[in-house]
């Protein structure tokens, strides 16, 4: 089979049926195999709901993405076939560009605001792995894939490695394994990993950002390990007290624009109630990730004068 006939695949039928036999299966593991981990039948419902739902709005407004990728390929360096180790070289390539895109969406807030979505159940099942914003277009991470295409990646193959990077990533989302063999931990994103990244505990935030491969926040410093000491407590530093589908997909931009909005502000403020990390304000009184750390003694204490506290 050629990497041409390997995209072609129905691959929306067989990740909807990978899907939903990965959620049986975690049932089963639960129910009758003593597994950790619960499937709360309301919040999983919900994340169900935005996931189905999410599929053709974002289909819709992914005109955005392709039409930037397909409009760049006429400027490519380079004309890389779709072969074998084509298709390996660009899911490596791209798979360090969902890293960089998912950190960002961690540290600006209007990133944050897509993303925030996917965080906002405080359980961890594969159900929660469906719960996806309908904006994912808007946020302009998307543009990263932009120089795989300069460089001469097929932009169907580009967009078919990110597909599969996402279907690896919905098996992430279980208590029901525990810990994979060391060699596989080291390499790869795996349950445990990705555990760590849904936590609010202060040690878990901002960490562990790998899309399929673990490397990346390896050598880029944001790696933490998963602490048996210190279980890992799902959800947002302030969880939604909600079932409301819209208040869940809106929140955040409407908090933006409420905060953008105040009056006495300069632009320099405004600009970073959207840009700069969420939790920052403008006289301080809310905390960062980061002030989050410090107060719990993981950062050393910060130097005077840099603070974005002070524009």
């Amino acid at each position: 089979m050629t990497v041409d006939q390997f995209m072609d695949q129905n691959w929306v039928v067989i990740t909807l049926a990978a899907f939903a036999a990965g959620m049986v299966l975690e049932l089963i593991a639960i129910g009758l195999l003593r597994r950790k981990g619960s499937v709360p039948l309301k919040d999983s419902g919900l994340s169900i709901f935005l996931g189905l739902a999410s599929d053709p709005v974002n289909a819709i407004f992914a005109i955005i993405t392709n039409a930037a990728l397909f409009g760049a390929a006429p400027f490519a360096i380079a004309n890389i076939p779709n072969t074998w180790w084509a298709f390996l070289l660009c899911f490596v390539i791209d798979d360090l560009r969902f890293y960089l895109h998912h950190r960002i969406c961690h540290r600006v807030r209007w990133g944050w605001a897509m993303h925030v979505v996917h965080h906002s159940s405080t359980n961890f099942n594969m159900p929660i792995a469906l719960r996806q914003s309908w904006m994912k277009h808007f946020t302009g991470t998307m543009m990263l894939k932009i120089p795989l295409i300069l460089i001469g990646f097929d932009p169907v193959l580009v967009i078919f490695c990110g597909a599969l990077n996402a279907t690896y990533q919905f098996f992430l989302h279980t208590q029901a394994i525990d810990r994979m063999p060391r060699w596989f931990e080291y390499i790869f994103n795996t349950p445990s990993h990705h555990r760590v990244h849904h936590g609010r505990n202060a040690k878990y935030l901002d960490a562990n950002y790998a899309g399929t491969l673990i490397i990346w926040d390896r050598m880029l410093g944001t790696f933490v390990e998963e602490d048996r000491a210190e279980p890992v407590d799902f959800g947002l530093v302030k969880n939604l007290d909600t079932y409301n589908p819209l208040t869940i997909l809106t929140h955040e931009y409407v908090g933006i624009a409420k905060d953008a909005s105040q009056r006495g502000l300069n632009l320099w403020q405004r600009l970073c109630y959207i840009f700069a990390p969420p939790g920052w304000s403008h006289d301080g009184s809310r905390q960062s990730s980061e002030d989050i750390k410090r107060a719990a003694g993981l950062l050393p204490a910060e130097t005077p004068g840099a603070s974005m506290k002070q524009a």
